[in-house]
Formats: C-alpha cells, sequence, structure tokens
C-alpha cells in the first residue's frame, strides 16, 4: 500500500509560477495561474522520503461556496506518471527525497476563480485559476502571440471617438494588472445575481466564457444589479463625475470596489466598453474596443429607423436614433452551441440599451453571424445586426398634421474601427461585420435576416443632389463657414426652398439648441453646378452650446417646387480641441523618478480659469499639476513628475480641465527601461 506523504511546509514559487503563467504583473505575492497549464510547488516533508510507486497524495481542488463535483467545481485527483494537460492531474517532477517538486495542472475548462488546493491531510494551499489564450485546450485559445500581447497583456489603449468623417484617438488605462484589480474583477463575478441566487451553478459556469461575457455585459452597468457603472446621458453630472472625466478603469472599479458595490456616477457608451475590456483581459478573455460610426438604436427590432422632422428640417425627438457613434467590445472564443464558423470575436454591449432575456445586456454574438445575417443565432443578434445594417426612413411631419416622406442619403455602420495591434493607428474593420455595399453577399444577409427594406430598389432623385462641405480646420473656439452645395443634374431651371440649419449635439444622438440657421425661399438653380451656400458658425453662439462631445449637427433641407419632392442631408462635424505636447525630459527607468513637460495653448478667446492638468498610466505613481489662469492665446508649460514601477511600453494619458475647456486629452508613448 502506498504511503502518504507527510508534508510539512511548501512553497508555491510564486515568482517562477507567475512569470510562466504571464501573470506576474499582478504581482509575485500569491499564486496566479492560467488554466490547462502546469504550476510547480515545492513540498517539504517532515518525515520519510518520496518514493516514485510507493508515494501518494491525495489532492482536491475546489472553488466557490459550494464545491460540488457535479457542478465541476470539485476535482479529487491524486499521482500520476505523467501530467495530463487535459484534465485535473499532479505528478512529481523531483528525483526521491525529502522535497517534492509537485506539477500540478488545471482542468482546460474548470471554473475560474479563487480556489483552495488541499494535499494530503496536512496541506493547503490557495490560488487564483484564470482563463488561458495560450492554452489550445482552452475555449479562449488564441494562436497569435502579437494579438495575445495586444489583446491580453496589453494595458493601455485607444478608443475612437468623434465622428465618421473625423475619427479621434482617445487614450485609454485598462490597468487590468493594476493592484487589487483582479480581485474587484472577481467580486464583480460574485455580486452578479445569478451568484446571488445560486452560487453553485453560478461558479459552475465560470468555466464557459460565453457565460462569463454575458455575465460581464449586464454588470458593468447597473440598471439590474449592483453593476459597476450608471449611465446618464442628459441634463448634468451632478452627484457624480462626467463620462468625459475618466483616463483610465482603474480608479472606476476601485471606487465601486471601496463603496459598497455602489454605481460609480457617470459611463456613456466608451467608458462601459472599456470598463467591460479592462475586465475582460484580467480575467484572461482576449478583447477590444469596437467604435461603430453611424450606430443605429432599433428598440423594436424592424431593422428600421424612422427620424421625423419639421418643416424647418429641425429634428423631432424620437426613443429610436442614430449614434453619431457607438462603442462595444468583442471577445475572442469558440462557440461551441453554434457550428466552428462561428468561432472567433463576438460582439458583447455593456452598454444599457434594451433588454435581453429581461436584462439590460448584449451579446455575445458572433461578428460573423451579423455579417452572414443569422439572426437567429444567441445572443442578441437583431439588436446588433441593426445597429450596422438598420434602413433609415426619414418623415415630414408639418404643422397640417400631415406627414409625407423625405429622399435622405443616411447610411448606418460606417467606419466600425479598432485599435491596431502593436500601433495606435486605427484599424477598419467593416469587413468583419458588411459585406461591400450593393454586392451578391450583401443582399443574400438581407435575405436571411428578412430585411426588406433593404431589399428593396431605392429610387434615388437624381435631379438635384445635395452635399455639406466644411472646412479642414474647425477649432473650438473659432468663427468659421460651412456649406451646402447643390447641384441641378436635369436640363431645366429649378426654383427650390432651401433650409440650412446647425444644431448642438450629444454623440448618441440627443440634440441641443440651434447654432445657426439659414431659410432661403427662392433659391433659383440653373441646369449644371450649383453655387455653395454658406452657413456661418460663430463661436460667440455656438459656444455656451456645445457638449462635451464637441458636435454640431448640419442639415439641409431642400424642396423642389415643381416636383413637390423633399431631400433632407445630414452631417455631424466635430470642433477640434487644442493639441496636448508631451515632452520626457530625462531617460525613462524603472523606479525613477522623471519629469514630463506639458505644452497646451488657449484657443479661446477668453480667459481660462482654474486650469489642472493631470496625468495616468499603467504602473505609475503620479502628481497632478495646477494652473490657475490662462489668457487668450497663451501657452500653458507645467511640469508633472512621475514614477515607473515597471519596465517596458507605457502610455501616458494626459487630461487638461478648466472653466470653459473640459476634458482635453492627450498621450505620449514612453518606453521605459530597467
Amino acid at each position: 500500500m502506498a504511503q502518504a506523504l507527510d508534508i510539512d511546509r511548501w512553497n508555491l514559487e510564486c515568482e517562477f509560477n507567475n512569470t510562466d503563467h504571464r501573470t506576474d504583473l499582478n504581482g509575485i505575492d500569491r499564486l496566479i495561474v492560467r488554466r490547462g497549464q502546469p504550476f510547480t510547488i515545492s513540498l517539504y516533508l517532515r518525515s520519510g522520503i518520496y518514493q516514485p510507486g510507493d508515494s501518494s497524495l491525495d489532492c482536491v481542488a475546489e472553488t466557490g461556496p459550494q464545491p460540488s463535483e457535479q457542478y465541476g467545481t470539485r476535482a479529487s485527483f491524486g499521482l500520476s506518471a505523467n501530467i495530463d494537460t487535459s484534465r485535473w492531474s499532479a505528478t512529481v517532477t523531483s528525483p526521491p527525497g525529502d522535497m517534492v517538486a509537485l506539477s500540478v495542472c488545471s482542468a482546460p475548462d474548470a471554473p475560474i476563480g479563487h480556489y483552495t488546493l488541499t494535499l494530503g491531510r496536512s496541506g493547503r494551499i490557495e490560488f487564483v485559476l484564470l482563463f488561458n489564450p495560450w492554452c489550445p485546450g482552452d475555449a479562449v485559445y488564441m494562436d497569435n502571440e502579437q494579438n495575445l500581447a495586444e489583446y491580453v497583456l496589453s494595458q493601455d489603449g485607444i478608443i475612437f471617438r468623434g465622428s465618421y468623417k473625423h475619427p479621434i484617438s482617445t487614450p485609454w488605462n485598462f490597468g487590468q494588472f493594476e493592484s487589487g484589480i483582479l480581485d474587484i474583477c472577481l467580486r464583480i463575478l460574485d455580486m452578479n445575481p445569478k451568484c446571488l441566487k445560486n452560487p453553485g451553478k453560478d461558479c459552475s459556469g465560470r468555466r464557459n466564457p460565453i457565460y462569463v461575457s454575458r455575465v460581464l455585459s449586464a454588470m458593468v452597468n447597473c440598471n439590474d444589479d449592483k453593476g459597476v457603472l450608471l449611465g446618464k446621458w442628459t441634463d448634468g453630472y451632478e452627484g457624480g463625475v462626467s463620462p468625459m472625466f475618466w483616463r483610465g478603469s482603474v480608479e472606476i472599479l476601485r471606487n465601486w470596489d471601496t463603496q459598497a458595490c455602489q454605481p460609480v456616477r457617470y459611463g456613456q457608451c466608451w467608458v462601459f466598453a472599456a470598463v467591460a475590456c479592462s475586465i475582460s483581459r484580467a480575467l484572461g478573455i482576449p478583447c477590444r474596443v469596437v467604435t461603430n460610426y453611424h450606430s443605429a438604436h432599433d428598440s423594436n427590432s424592424d431593422l428600421v429607423i424612422e427620424r421625423y422632422i419639421n418643416e424647418n428640417g429641425e429634428p423631432i425627438q424620437s426613443r429610436e436614433m442614430i449614434w453619431n457613434y457607438h462603442c462595444w467590445v468583442e471577445n475572442w472564443m469558440t462557440r461551441p452551441d453554434l457550428k466552428s464558423d462561428f468561432n472567433g470575436w463576438q460582439a458583447s454591449d455593456p452598454t444599457p440599451q434594451e433588454k435581453s432575456e429581461g436584462v439590460y445586456c448584449c451579446g455575445p454574438i458572433p461578428v460573423r453571424a451579423i455579417k452572414e445575417g443569422e439572426l437567429v443565432f444567441k445572443y442578441d443578434a437583431p439588436f446588433v445586426f441593426a445597429e450596422v445594417n438598420a434602413d433609415v426612413i426619414t418623415i415630414m411631419k408639418k404643422k397640417d398634421g400631415n406627414t409625407s416622406k423625405v429622399t435622405s442619403t443616411a447610411v448606418v455602420g460606417q467606419k466600425i474601427s479598432t485599435k491596431s495591434v502593436d500601433s495606435d493607428a486605427r484599424e477598419d474593420i467593416t469587413h468583419l461585420y458588411k459585406y461591400p455595399e450593393g454586392s451578391d453577399e450583401e443582399r443574400e444577409a438581407f435575405k436571411k435576416a428578412n430585411h426588406q427594406n433593404k431589399l428593396l430598389q431605392q429610387q434615388e432623385n437624381e435631379g438635384l443632389h445635395i452635399t455639406i462641405k466644411v472646412s479642414s480646420e474647425m477649432r473650438k473656439g473659432c468663427d468659421f463657414d460651412v456649406f451646402a452645395v447643390v447641384t441641378n443634374n436635369t436640363q431645366r431651371e429649378k426654383k427650390c426652398r432651401l433650409v440650412f440649419g446647425s444644431c448642438a449635439m450629444s454623440y448618441n444622438g440627443f440634440l441641443g439648441k440651434n447654432c445657426g440657421f439659414k431659410d432661403l425661399l427662392n433659391v433659383e438653380l440653373s441646369p449644371g453646378e450649383g453655387e455653395p451656400i454658406p452657413l456661418r458658425l460663430n463661436y460667440s453662439k455656438y459656444g455656451v452650446l456645445l457638449t462635451e462631445d464637441n458636435l454640431i449637427r448640419l442639415a439641409v433641407l431642400l424642396m423642389d417646387y415643381s416636383t413637390g419632392e423633399t431631400t433632407l442631408v445630414v452631417r455631424n462635424i466635430v470642433l477640434d480641441n487644442p493639441e496636448i505636447k508631451v515632452r520626457i525630459l530625462g531617460e525613462p527607468k524603472e523606479n525613477r523618478k522623471l519629469a514630463a513637460e506639458i505644452t497646451l495653448k488657449n484657443p479661446l478667446p477668453e480667459p481660462l480659469e482654474n486650469c489642472c492638468f493631470s496625468i495616468e498610466g499603467a504602473n505609475l505613481t503620479t502628481e497632478e499639476s495646477k494652473e490657475r489662469k490662462l489668457g487668450p492665446g497663451e501657452d500653458a508649460k507645467v511640469k508633472i513628475y512621475f514614477t515607473p514601477t515597471h519596465s517596458g511600453l507605457r502610455k501616458l494619458v494626459v487630461d487638461f480641465d478648466s472653466s470653459k475647456l473640459c476634458h482635453v486629452k492627450g498621450y505620449r508613448n514612453v518606453i521605459i527601461g530597467k
């Protein structure tokens, strides 16, 4: 009969194991490993020695409050001759003696989370188990080292905002390896309603990245639970801070944790997506933030957005809107519940928009399913399909109560964007969501989706053509012109009414007050080229109306008196904030204080009060610096000191705030040596 090993003490070899499992950025003070990959523990025996074949060790791995072999949250195993990476197993890799090198491997589909591992009668160790995208047996396996470095290990990134014509890079510190963040991410899983109701079943579900992604989609917003963020898109931000304030996920997650799981105020789509990305990467699921320009919010699943305007071309607010942009995340995983064609990137949206199975969450749905029009697949395919493919119908409501259809050229799902691997450049991934417009494949996808509106051949108004032209430099603080250009493609002169209007706008389609308006009742258009018609936008008028998004909606409404046809063209413009210049003084070294010189010019024709620069980045300790006042056209130049705590590439995220120029963001990549 085999003799049980008599264990006196042990060493978890955290530095070696965590480095081997690519979790060392979480620290090396405790054992954090990835599933399906062996780790080594040194056991020191109280008596006797280890003899192959004559020594035994009963091991029990458990997770969750109600460990159960039935749920897969408890596994019992003994010593074997070799490690079996397909299940929980253990083997001794050292020669006979009183020190035993025990190699342990978890199953590649084991639930993630906090574990206890009992070794015989005297040993009890604790560790954290994460998803393992480096393990071929794991459902999140990704066979590309560059992609893994970007989508799992990178702690900073770029989120694209702005407009379709003018994408703007917003830097973000995901900070998934910052102190305490992993424990907060696991606490988020523990606070989800499914866990509170049935913790054993919920912990069992954590073996499946589909389940975990869906839980995170619900828990990043607080609409149904003790989630992380409260969304707010209108009015002020009393009782919290503007979503524009956040430079990274770390402060948000720590605030939620320290405030007894009360929601952090406030978030909007890019903040929800960025926090979801941080949590996914922390848990080991490859993840990226995606931006969809001209994103439709379809509330009734008919794949059609109905927009209403009055006789001046001014929009009438409705629940179905086209967001200037919308952000969500994609998580990488297999879909054993679907065909293998649908493995890979899965869209998941934590911004609370519509309920799914009674809860505000969305996804994961294979990106490939959206492209193919497979709307019966789980989860929430019709909603995501509409975001990138909905048809747009514009209807004019007249004063007498009658309505008429207006010809418009609005197209949703433009320039779908994410950060490139190994670069801050924008990668266009529209082709992953949609076939080329007008292609046979696109038509087949619409047939599968039963999108009848898109299948109808639309008659374009070839008689009159409108475009909106803008100047190349539209900076906040300047006066500038925008132009409506109308071309008469017919053989006879046309007499028309032209209404050219503008209003402030938030990125999700909510409309503010008029920034400039022109109503020309008798525009005569000769055959051929038309004259550009200018609309002057003055800072004195638009400055006080702008939201933090710096967006202005331009709309041209043209009514042809001879045919009665009405055409609407809309364009959203984003006004540039001033550039923040960052210069590093000295050679960046680990654990050495470093200075950054930060410069910004006041672009406004008025002084700025209470100016404040701040800086953030992964594994940095930082300071803030204040400027009291900045005159018109004046440069602000300050030094900020910070201490890099790890070597490698870091993104310094700089934020400038003042009374009239809020949340101007800039960044600088810095390589920190040892």
